[in-house]
C-alpha cells in the first residue's frame, strides 16, 4: 500500500459511471489505477453506443452493465452491487483529477468522515461554462437556505465515501440530480463530511457533454422542492398553507368590508371559495404535522441503519 495512504484504509473501489465516454474513459482508469493502485477500478457502462466498453477492459477495469438510462439509476446499482470499505464516485469523461484521490482518501480516514466533496477549481472557459457555475451557485445556495448546510460544489461529481454512507443511501433520483440527493442524505443524517479542492479540466476533443444546462437544472430544482417535501414536510405544507390561507384572507377581505357596511354577502361564489381555500390551508398544516412525526421516524429507522455498518478504517477487511 502506497505510504501516502494510511494502512487502514482497507478495500477501495473506484466507480465510474458511463454512457459513450470512449474517448475519455480509458485515461480515467489508467489514471486513478496509478493514483490508487490498491483500489479496485469498476466501470459500469449505461447502454453506450460507442467503444466505451471495449476501451474500458483494455484499459484494466471491471465492466458492468446498467440498462435502466440515467446517472441515479447507475449510482444505486453501484451502491448496491460492489462491496468494499471506502468508494471513490467519479465520472468518466477525464475532467477529474486522479492526482487529489488520495488526499480525498486520507481526509476521509483522518478526520474519520463518511463524504469527501472534491470542490471544483479551474480557469479553463470551456471547463465550467458560465452557465453551469451560475446554475451550480444557485441551486447550492437553495440548498442552504431549505437545509440550513450545504457544500460549496453541490453538484461535484467527484466524491469519497464511506461503507456505512453508501450502505444507508436510499437512493431515488433518476438522472443528474443524484449530487443534490447525496447532498441532502448527509446533511439530513448530520454526517461528518468535508471538502478538498481539485482541479478540473476540460473533456478531450470528442467527448460531448450529457448534460443539459436548462433541462438537468430544472430537474434538480423538482429533486430539490421533493426531497423537502419528503424530508421537512412541516416546512413544506406549512408553506402551502400559508399560501392559501393568504389568498383566501386577500379574497375575503372586499367581502367582510361589504357586510360591515351592508350587512349583506352580494358575492356568495367568492364567499364559497374563500371558505373553501381556508379549508385546505388547515388540510395542508394538519397533514404537514402528521407527516413530520412519520418523516421523523424514517430518519431515525435510517440513522439506526447507518450505524449499523462500520465507520471508515474501522473493522476492514485485511
Amino acid at each position: 500500500m502506497p505510504a501516502d495512504l494510511p494502512t487502514e484504509a482497507g478495500r477501495i473501489a473506484v466507480l465510474v459511471p458511463c454512457y459513450n465516454e470512449e474517448v475519455a474513459v480509458g485515461h480515467v482508469v489508467k489514471a486513478f489505477r496509478a493514483a490508487l493502485p490498491q483500489a479496485a477500478v469498476y466501470v459500469f457502462d449505461n447502454n453506450s453506443k460507442d467503444r466505451t466498453i471495449a476501451v474500458a477492459l483494455e484499459a484494466g477495469a471491471e465492466v458492468r452493465h446498467v440498462t435502466t438510462q440515467g446517472k441515479g439509476n447507475v449510482v444505486r446499482r453501484m451502491f448496491a452491487d460492489i462491496d468494499a470499505d471506502i468508494y471513490l464516485l467519479v465520472d468518466g469523461d477525464d475532467t477529474y483529477d486522479a492526482a487529489s484521490a488520495p488526499a480525498m482518501v486520507e481526509a476521509l480516514l483522518k478526520d474519520h468522515l463518511d463524504m469527501v466533496v472534491g470542490c471544483r477549481t479551474s480557469d479553463e472557459q470551456a471547463a465550467y461554462r458560465p452557465g453551469h457555475r451560475f446554475g451550480n451557485a444557485l441551486l447550492t445556495n437553495m440548498v442552504a437556505m431549505i437545509f440550513g448546510r450545504t457544500f460549496t460544489d453541490m453538484l461535484s461529481g467527484y466524491r469519497v465515501f464511506s461503507r456505512r454512507f453508501v450502505k444507508s443511501f436510499p437512493a431515488i433520483s433518476d438522472g443528474f440530480e443524484i449530487e443534490t440527493e447525496l447532498t441532502v442524505h448527509a446533511l439530513q443524517l448530520i454526517m461528518p463530511c468535508g471538502e478538498i479542492s481539485t482541479p478540473y479540466g476540460s473533456r478531450r476533443q470528442g467527448s460531448a457533454s450529457k448534460l443539459n444546462t436548462y433541462r438537468d437544472g430544472w430537474r434538480i430544482i423538482l429533486t430539490i422542492l421533493q426531497l423537502l417535501r419528503l424530508e421537512m414536510p412541516l416546512r413544506f405544507f406549512s408553506a402551502v398553507a400559508g399560501a392559501l390561507a393568504l389568498a383566501s384572507i386577500l379574497l375575503a377581505i372586499p367581502l367582510i368590508v361589504t357586510y360591515v357596511e351592508t350587512g349583506l354577502v352580494p358575492r356568495l361564489p367568492t364567499a364559497i371559495l374563500v371558505t373553501g381555500l381556508m379549508i385546505l390551508a388547515a388540510l395542508n398544516l394538519t397533514s404537514g404535522f402528521i407527516l413530520d412525526n412519520v418523516t421523523r421516524g424514517r430518519r431515525e429507522m435510517r440513522h439506526l441503519f447507518y450505524l449499523n455498518h462500520r465507520g471508515p478504517g474501522d473493522q476492514v477487511t485485511k
